[in-house]
Order: structure tokens, then C-alpha cells, then sequence
């Protein structure tokens, strides 16, 4: 019987981020991506998220996907299997990074919101990818997909979401925390932060990526989630 993956998605992402992880890891696996479009409550977009799995399960967040899990780690424990956090944090927002988001949700709000995602291509990928105009469209892409609205509900969650260090000594699965080596967004201290909190956890960084990873280096997250998967970490 294969074992069920659930795949929460960051911030303006959709089943897109995963696809190729999904298309290899599918057979031994059942990926299942959550829909985190319809909450402004990170805990909501948990529960949501739990109720589209049956049973127990192996999860896997990235960047705000990673709060999610964080919650779903606070609410149902027991039907998880083990945990990926990649390109997160378990810290809330800075008053800094709190400014840059409200801006982004003002400038939403005064109906600009197709020019929020140039804004962000910097910092979600590498340096090097950004001439890669195929992988920045597949982003624009997939943020159009998600819409405006969704954004504002999803920047409220992040906005307003708990400090999540104090539970990270409570987790009891097997633990991968993945970074890309260039993350702007959630920089890899912020992942190291979190490996040395959660007990027995392993941390993997991926050459040549920003926040994006299973985007940026697909093949290089197929390998660390088999292994994860497989127990072969």
C-alpha cells in the first residue's frame, strides 16, 4: 500500500511547486496537495488540510506550507508519520518583514496585484535562475492561478501566525528540514535554527537554489524526499 504524502504549498503556489516530485515519487507514494487558498487563519488552513487525508500520513511544507505543518503538528500529531519543513521558519514576521507584507497587501489592494510577483521573482530564486525566463513565468503563472484574493487571505495567515519554537522540542517523527543555499526569504539559519530544536532532525541544503527548490533543482528534492520517504537519510 503506498504511503501517503501531503504537500502544503508556499505563499502565491499551487500543486505546480510539487509537480515534479509528485510525477516521481508517484507508485510507492500517494502525493496529495492541500489547497491552502480558502483561510486568512493559518490553524483553519491546518484543518483543512487535515480533513483532505484520511488516516495517517507523511507531511511536507514549504515557506508558508512550513507554518502550516508547524500547526498541524500542534493539532493532530498522532497522524503523522514524519516531517519535512523546507525553506521556513518557525519564527514569526520581524516588524521589518511585517512592513514589506503590508506593502505588498496595500499595493494588492489598490489593484495591482499582477505586479506583486516581478517584485518577488529576486527573492524567491537563485541569482542564475532569473534569466531562466520559463521557470519565471511557471511562477507568475502559478501566482495568477492562486489570484488576489487568495493572497490577501494567505498574507493575513502569515501575518498573524503564532511563534512556533516553543513546540519544535515537542516533535517526536523523523524530521528533514531542507533549505536552498541562496533562500533570501528564510534564510538557511533560520533552517538551522530549527534542525537544532527538533530532536534527531537532519538538515540538507541544496546548492543553487533560493526559496524555490523543488522548482529550481527538482531532481535534487526527488532524491532527498525518496530518501526521507525510504528512511535512508
Amino acid at each position: 500500500m503506498p504511503q501517503t504524502l501531503l504537500l502544503l504549498p508556499g505563499l502565491l503556489c499551487d500543486a505546480r511547486l510539487w509537480r515534479d516530485q509528485m510525477n516521481a515519487l508517484a507508485g510507492p507514494v500517494e502525493p496529495i496537495v492541500a489547497d491552502l487558498t480558502h483561510h486568512d487563519k493559518i490553524d483553519d488552513m491546518a484543518r483543512h488540510a487535515l480533513a483532505a487525508v484520511p488516516g495517517r500520513f507523511a507531511l511536507c511544507g514549504l515557506s508558508m506550507g512550513g507554518y502550516v505543518a508547524l500547526a498541524v503538528m500542534r493539532l493532530a500529531p498522532e497522524r503523522v508519520t514524519r516531517l519535512c519543513l523546507m525553506d521556513t521558519t518557525a519564527r514569526p514576521d520581524t516588524p521589518e518583514q511585517m512592513r514589506r507584507r503590508r506593502g505588498l497587501i496595500a499595493l494588492t489592494r489598490g489593484n495591482r496585484f499582477r505586479g506583486v510577483t516581478p517584485r518577488l521573482l529576486p527573492q524567491l530564486l537563485h541569482p542564475d535562475r532569473l534569466g531562466d525566463a520559463a521557470l519565471c513565468q511557471e511562477v507568475m503563472d502559478m501566482a495568477d492561478r492562486v489570484g488576489r484574493q487568495a493572497f490577501l487571505r494567505q498574507q493575513h495567515a502569515i501575518l498573524h501566525r503564532p511563534d512556533s519554537r516553543p513546540g519544535l522540542r515537542e516533535i517526536g517523527v523523523r524530521t528533514l528540514v531542507v533549505v536552498g543555499s541562496h533562500d533570501a526569504v528564510t534564510p538557511p539559519a533560520l533552517s538551522e535554527e530549527m534542525a537544532e530544536a527538533i530532536p534527531g532532525a537532519a538538515l540538507r541544503m541544496v546548492p543553487e537554489a533560493g526559496h524555490l527548490p523543488p522548482m529550481e533543482q527538482p531532481d535534487s528534492i526527488i532524491e532527498l524526499l525518496r530518501a526521507w520517504m525510504e528512511d535512508a537519510l
